[in-house]
């Protein structure tokens, strides 16, 4: 069975994240494969795509077993792009762990639906590694500059409700709600969508400063990033030398 599936449920076309060992963290294969499931939906005039994880969790984060090279930051690019590219409205329905590549996934979406106990959190600095300047700037979009530089810069995590209350939120609510409200949209008007989507993508200039685009590429090829990883499968605390 594949870590990855994709149901048709009329207009409406869940994706399903199923990794348990893992707590539904991606590897490079996972994110192709979420990639070709968005790609495939929007061909086939789905109305809706949403987007959740098996087993009591939305996606943990990147698998640091997967992610041996610059090849997982392309691939989870393609995700995130085909997500907010895709012409129809992309929906996060979240419960549990959304943990860095979580959190990325869930921004990149149009819509989130989460249980109050929902986690969100970009422990990146726990480990050594950087989220790319899209995602910075849509958390930033979302929950606001002060909340978003206490979850990048200091790793809190906010739970479903105060999501709900910054505004990363946009109902409380579990797989079934989340579903309730897709075949609402899919009666909608899917022009109309398209061009109202492709606007509010508009507002947002994609980032292009090389200074970012540097400092990022130094954390990915940084020793700490192999002390961070290092710590995790050794569940250890990591010590970072900031080289």
């Amino acid at each position: 069975m594949s870590d990855i599936s994709a149901i048709s449920d009329g207009q409406v076309v869940t994706i399903t994240i199923d990794r348990p060992a893992k707590r539904n963290a991606i590897d490079l294969a996972a994110c192709h494969a979420i990639a070709d499931s968005v790609e495939a939906a929007a061909e086939s005039k789905a109305r809706v795509i949403v987007v959740t994880g098996a087993n009591g969790h939305f996606c943990a984060g990147a698998d640091l077993s997967g992610v041996e090279d610059d090849g997982f930051r392309a691939a989870i690019r393609r995700t995130l792009d085909s997500l907010r590219a895709a012409p129809v409205v992309t929906m996060a329905a979240i419960d549990g762990a959304a943990l860095g590549a979580g959190v990325q996934l869930a921004a990149a979406c149009d819509l989130r639906v989460a249980t109050v106990g929902a986690r969100f959190g970009v422990p990146a600095a726990k480990l050594g590694l950087a989220v790319d300047h899209t995602t910075v700037q849509q958390v930033a979009t979302l929950i606001g500059g002060s909340q978003a530089r206490a979850m990048l810069l200091a790793c809190d995590e906010v739970n479903g409700q105060r999501g709900y209350d910054l505004g990363m939120v946009n109902r409380i609510g579990d797989l079934a709600d989340a579903w309730a409200w897709a075949d609402e949209i899919a009666a909608l008007a899917p022009l109309t969508i398209a061009a109202h989507k492709l606007a509010l993508n508009r507002l947002e200039p994609p980032p292009a400063d090389q200074d970012v685009i540097d400092a990022i590429a130094a954390a990915w090829g940084s020793a700490d990033l192999q002390e961070g990883r290092a710590a995790f499968a050794e569940k250890r605390p990591p010590i970072f030398g900031g080289k």
